[in-house]
Order: C-alpha cells, then structure tokens, then sequence
C-alpha cells in the first residue's frame, strides 16, 4: 500500500479537484476512456440488469452509457458539481436515479442489485475503508449479481491503493469459500478489469 497517503481521500479532496477543472480526468474528450468504456460494456455477459449501482459516476459518462443495459440505474458520487452535469446528461434516460453518497459512511437502502461497477473509484479508499465497501455492497447483491471492476493500475501518489491492490482485495474474496466467483479478467497497457459474481 502507499505509505504516502493512508487515509480514504475525503469528498472535499474531489470538490477542490472539480472547482480547478470541470473534466479533471478527460471522460468526455479522451480516446483511451471511450475505448476503455467500450472495453467495460463488452465485458458484462448479460444484454440487461434490473437494478445496477455505479459506485463514482462522475459527469455521467459511462452511466449514460450503462443506462441502455439496465432497467434501473443508481449512480452516486461524493461531489455535487460533477453530479449536476451527470444529471443533465441523462436528463433523457428516465431509468437513471443520482445521489451523492460517500461509501462506506453511507449505503444505499437498496438489497437487491444484481450489477454494481466500481469503475476508476477503489483506490480512493484505503485497505479497511475497502473492506466495508466490500461488505457493504455484498450485503446489497443478490445471488448471481455481477460485480464489475475497472481501474487504473499505474500508482498515483495521492492515492492510498493502486488499483492492482483493489482487484487483488476483490479476487481474494474469490477463493474457494469466499462470497464471490471470479469470472473473468483482463489487463491492458494502463488498466485492468475483473468481472465477479457473488456466489
């Protein structure tokens, strides 16, 4: 783990990163996240989901495009500005809900997800911050629910994970008496994706 930043960055860490630039990680402009998000929708094995949860929706990106894969669609993010503009961008799609929420102080009142994407988000948590996220969104799966994990795996210094440290967390709830099954996984040059099913 990164010794230089222990602790779960805090909501007003990606407020300030918001006020200094209103598209700070290039969603909307960047090939590599149009084609990583191509990689992301490829990877889920069923045509539909009937209640999803993205955990970090940012401005929407991807959420609008998950939309046309789920019949429900809940998307939260700690931040209000990048939530308004996500808001508006899905303004169309009437299956969508958005909250801000900040896991694992909070949870969604819902138990019966059968999709929850963890997109770009795991290493904003450190080690025990992500084993209440875990349980929590577990607690929140029904039976043969997919868990989708897509993360950056450079190290970044602010970050108390890297996002090879939040999949490896994941996988080791894969094991033969764990809660999930691992599915499918595949690394990319900058990023790497894991696809789970809780058992």
């Amino acid at each position: 783990m990164n010794q230089n930043q222990p602790n779960t960055l805090p909501p007003n860490y990606f407020e300030q990163v918001y006020q200094a630039n209103a598209d700070p990680w290039q969603f909307e402009t960047s090939p590599y996240e149009h084609a990583k998000y191509a990689t992301t929708l490829a990877a889920l094995p069923r045509p539909s989901y009937a209640q999803a949860f993205e955990v970090g929706c940012s401005l929407g990106v991807l959420t609008e495009k998950l939309a046309a894969r789920c019949t429900h669609l809940l998307a939260i993010d700690v931040a209000l500005e990048p939530l308004a503009r996500a808001k508006a961008r899905c303004a169309h799609l009437p299956q969508v809900t958005f909250q801000q929420m900040f896991l694992p102080q909070e949870f969604p009142t819902q138990h019966d997800f059968d999709l929850v994407v963890l997109s770009e988000v795991g290493y904003y948590w450190n080690l025990p911050d992500l084993g209440r996220v875990a349980d929590g969104l577990l607690e929140r799966m029904v039976p043969g629910a997919h868990l989708l994990l897509v993360h950056w795996t450079p190290e970044v210094h602010d970050y108390p994970l890297t996002g090879d440290e939040v999949h490896e967390f994941f996988l080791s709830r894969a094991a033969a008496d764990g809660p999930l099954h691992h599915l499918h996984g595949e690394r990319h040059e900058q990023y790497r994706l894991d696809l789970l099913e809780k058992r």
